[in-house]
């Protein structure tokens, strides 16, 4: 079972310019991007050792896309990452 740690969101509504970061860790640290929607959207994912690794990964996944104005999810809207 994976935990989620963070979520982000670009703000943006819409099939192309959506962006969702998730921070998850199981045994190693994930960080699960998504470009899209949940229906049609690409997924990437990375696997890191540590929590500081997987945060500098976070922070350089908001700050290449500044198209949205990213916020971070908390409580019911910190939903899980796609599978």
């Amino acid at each position: 079972m994976e935990d989620v740690a963070g979520r982000w969101w670009n703000g943006i509504w819409g099939r192309l310019a959506r962006r969702d970061v998730w921070l998850t860790r199981e045994v190693r640290w994930k960080v699960i991007a998504r470009a899209g929607d949940s229906e049609t959207g690409q997924v990437l994912r990375w696997e890191f050792d540590t929590e500081t690794e997987a945060r500098a990964m976070v922070e350089r996944l908001l700050a290449a896309d500044a198209g949205g104005t990213w916020r971070q999810q908390t409580g019911d809207a910190a939903s899980p990452p796609p599978r």
